[in-house]
């Protein structure tokens, strides 16, 4: 079987946003039900397949002038410490650095213990700023 990867500057479909999400252990976390719908309105996305399956994802989502924030960079387990993740960064980055205007905040939610790897393409923690976020449980913000 192949190892070469090929990235594809595309969203993933439903089914692979799905399989991917659960592959690295996020399914308890995510709401498959709306999926489609918050895929559709991405602004960019990333794809990394191997022999025509998706091995690899991310995407930013937005308003796409002042606020970007990447998303769902997931690796298949199988596929990680190939390059994958890289390669996926260095494509979500790409676009902001042609896309995103001066003075834009680019966000990102890591993974415990994957800073380190975010940091590498300027994304850092910032002094006198906290991220903050909440998530709606049964109607309620929590």
């Amino acid at each position: 079987m192949s190892t070469e990867y090929t990235v594809i500057h595309r969203v993933p479909t439903y089914e692979e946003y799905t399989r991917l999400c659960t592959a690295v252990g996020w399914k308890e976390f995510m709401n498959f039900d709306v999926a489609d719908k918050s895929l559709k309105q991405s602004i960019f996305g990333v794809v990394v397949e191997q022999n025509g399956k998706a091995v690899g994802m991310g995407r930013i989502v937005g308003d796409g002038q002042i606020y970007f924030y990447i998303q769902d960079v997931a690796v298949d387990p199988d596929h990680q410490g190939q390059g994958v993740g890289r390669r996926m960064m260095e494509s979500l980055m790409g676009y902001l650095r042609e896309n995103a205007p001066d003075k834009a905040f680019v966000g990102l939610f890591a993974s415990h213990g994957k800073e380190a790897f975010y940091r590498q393409y300027g994304l850092n923690d910032h002094e006198g700023l906290t991220g903050m976020f909440g998530v709606v449980i049964d109607g309620k913000i929590e």
